[in-house]
């Protein structure tokens, strides 16, 4: 296994660890979920980076790598739900672009065809990580007030805004395999 897809599999890895830290409340526990979250959003930039500059690009790299984002992205927002951190629209609304890229990806893979991650999906995953990291942060040192609330649900819905932004130009660039009237 290359050291990209190394990386990757060290994503999925963190997962549940950043979840207990999260979810347990002990001293300093969102400092430990913001660390462990922080380095697995970082992995994410390594991975492809070194895998793109060093030709190490796999089909197993391809499979996980997205998948990885969506597994840390949707642990940490189910998370912030369960804490009232953010909406749970905005989850719900991210939750299923990412059921519909997914299955995109199946259909257009059946075609021979790879859906590779647009400069919208990357935006869009980079965003909603640093707002994660954002929202942990706000939390660390304002706690849950109104205010800070206010300005953790405006990180969610601008990820959230461009998570639909990203979903259709997908469906608009890949209609042709999903068309119902085929």
């Amino acid at each position: 296994m290359n050291l990209p897809n190394k990386l990757t599999v060290l994503r999925v890895a963190l997962i549940p660890f950043f979840v207990i830290a999260l979810m347990l409340d002990f001293t300093g526990h969102i400092w430990v979920a913001l660390a462990l979250f922080a380095a697995a959003s970082i992995t994410d930039w390594f991975d492809g980076r070194i895998a793109r500059s060093q030709n190490l690009v796999t089909t197993f790299g391809k499979f996980l790598d997205p998948l990885a984002d969506k597994m840390l992205v949707m642990a940490a927002l189910v998370c912030f739900t369960s804490n009232g951190w953010c909406d749970p629209a905005a989850v719900i609304i991210i939750l299923a672009r990412e059921f519909m890229v997914s299955g995109l990806r199946l259909v257009t893979a059946n075609a021979g065809v790879v859906v590779a991650a647009g400069i919208w999906g990357k935006l869009k995953t980079a965003f909603t990580m640093v707002a994660l990291i954002g929202v942990m942060c706000l939390e660390i040192f304002f706690k849950h007030t109104t205010g800070i609330f206010v300005i953790e649900e405006i990180l969610i819905w601008i990820s959230a805004v461009l998570t639909i932004i990203s979903g259709a130009i997908y469906i608009k660039e890949y209609w042709s395999y999903i068309d119902p009237s085929k």
